[in-house]
């Protein structure tokens, strides 16, 4: 493998696990130890052997100096055939446990989400937001401003509530205790939102 098309599959790489946040042309150099110059001619063969394979489902695109892996615009239909049927494919568990925390403590942010469940949420938030389930409803106070998130309308729908208050309480004092309770609302959370399919 020559060293440019080495340095494209890095660079899909690190494009591909930043998702829509996307890297800068700086970014890229930092990251993989080229000058800016190298990353831009690999940057360009690589758009070009996307746009060129027919085969291919993706390719990249620049905005605002962020380049992105995206989906090629002549296959918008079926991406929009998903989009109109999200429950094509059913949530994982990590999906699952992020709208449960949601649900009862929204608005939240990613932040108190991962504080909650320990881990990063970045991708099941991504999840949930395309499938409509939840959306942002608002901006923390104080540095950052934070995204705050909430259930949707379709969240109520796929449930079958009228509103969140129709949500079985959660008994707060005895889940902080043991991590077994825990087991058991994701239990019967799970259970809910598969009797909903």
């Amino acid at each position: 493998m020559t060293k440019t098309l080495m340095l494209q599959s890095r660079i899909e790489a690190l494009l591909f696990v930043v998702g829509d946040d996307g890297l800068t042309i700086k970014q890229l150099s930092q990251l993989l130890g080229e000058q800016d110059e190298i990353i831009v001619q690999a940057m360009d063969a690589l758009k070009n052997a996307y746009e060129k394979d027919i085969a291919r489902g993706i390719t990249v695109k620049e905005m605002a100096g962020v380049y992105q892996l995206i989906t090629k615009s002549d296959l918008a239909d079926i991406i929009q055939r998903l989009v109109e049927n999200p429950t094509a494919q059913s949530l994982s568990q990590a999906s699952l446990e992020v709208l449960a925390i949601v649900a009862y403590k929204q608005p939240i942010t990613r932040v108190a989400i991962e504080d909650l469940r320990g881990v990063k949420c970045e991708r099941p938030i991504q999840t949930l937001v395309s499938r409509g389930l939840i959306k942002e409803i608002g901006r923390s106070e104080g540095t950052g401003r934070a995204i705050l998130y909430g259930t949707t309308k379709e969240f109520l729908h796929y449930f079958g509530l009228n509103s969140v208050e129709e949500m079985p309480p959660l008994p707060e004092e005895e889940l902080a205790e043991t991590e077994q309770e825990t087991d058991l609302f994701m239990t019967k959370f799970q259970e809910a939102f598969n009797g909903a399919k």
